[in-house]
């Protein structure tokens, strides 16, 4: 970095210590927390128990439902954009956008409504004849995983399109003179070149469904428990600090290792050449 962009980098680096560095570092603090001093109890505490390392597995596995929902999604939405016309691509854009500038408190509580007995899945499912009396996707995984994958659709369709957006059309076209089909096209062409824009997504999707109190709490309810409920029972309902900080750390490493080897992923030398 040149010494004369450094009083511009400044007021950022102060503002990261200050709201970001020095909260965690109390956190951690809080975590090693003990009557006689540092102690690893807190940890113990958490790992010793069946319940709360099945909750940190329930998590995990809510994060990757919901990468592998809304990559089925945002896929050939992004490949809708990238073959549409001007006027199909402003329309997709704006559907997009549209969500992400609604509070996610608004969406949560919409989905109450959807997903209830009296809501349009199940009328749905039932004028089709798939279940013969109403159904309620409320307080369940499924209905959760749903939730999630249209809030957080718009991480993963917004790197798709920026990555499409710079791939010629040509691409294809010269598969297509050499014989390849569309599926053939999509697996050997489109998708390595969408492979870093996905990578940037599922870290984006799995970061914000890994922690999504609000969501967690409506849409899966007291039934389905995950780490950001745990962490808020033990400070709210237990006012038990120190643990909460061991388990809001233990999320933080968890979720952190798996972001850290996509980042990874995407900064492989072969990657690095599609984007």
């Amino acid at each position: 970095m040149k010494a004369s962009g450094f009083p511009y980098v400044l007021p950022m680096l102060l503002l990261s210590v200050a709201f970001f560095a020095t909260p965690l570092a109390v956190l951690v603090g809080f975590s090693f927390a003990g009557s006689g001093g540092a102690t690893l109890e807190h940890y113990a505490r958490f790992f010793g128990d069946a319940f709360n390392f099945r909750v940190l597995v329930n998590t995990a596995r809510l994060g990757l439902e919901t990468v592998i929902g809304t990559t089925l999604l945002g896929v050939p939405i992004a490949l809708l954009y990238w073959h549409g016309g001007r006027n199909l691509r402003q329309v997709l854009i704006f559907l997009t956008l549209i969500p992400m500038l609604t509070s996610n408190v608004v969406r949560t509580f919409a989905w109450i409504v959807i997903l209830g007995r009296q809501g349009p899945i199940s009328e749905a499912l039932v004028g089709l004849g798939l279940v013969g009396m109403p159904t309620n996707l409320l307080f369940t995984e499924l209905g959760l995983v749903m939730a999630m994958c249209q809030i957080d659709l718009p991480l993963i369709i917004l790197p798709l399109i920026a990555i499409l957006s710079r791939t010629p059309v040509q691409l294809t076209e010269a598969a297509q003179v050499s014989g390849a089909g569309p599926w053939r096209i999509l697996v050997t062409v489109l998708l390595p070149l969408m492979l870093p824009g996905l990578l940037a997504g599922w870290i984006l999707v799995f970061a914000s469904t890994s922690s999504s109190f609000v969501t967690q709490a409506v849409i899966g309810g007291a039934r389905n428990v995950y780490v950001p409920q745990l962490i808020y029972r033990e400070v709210g309902t237990l006012f038990d600090w120190p643990l909460a900080s061991a388990i809001a750390v233990v999320l933080l490493l968890s979720t952190g290792c798996l972001l850290v080897a996509l980042t990874m992923m995407s900064r492989h030398r072969r990657l690095v050449g599609y984007a």
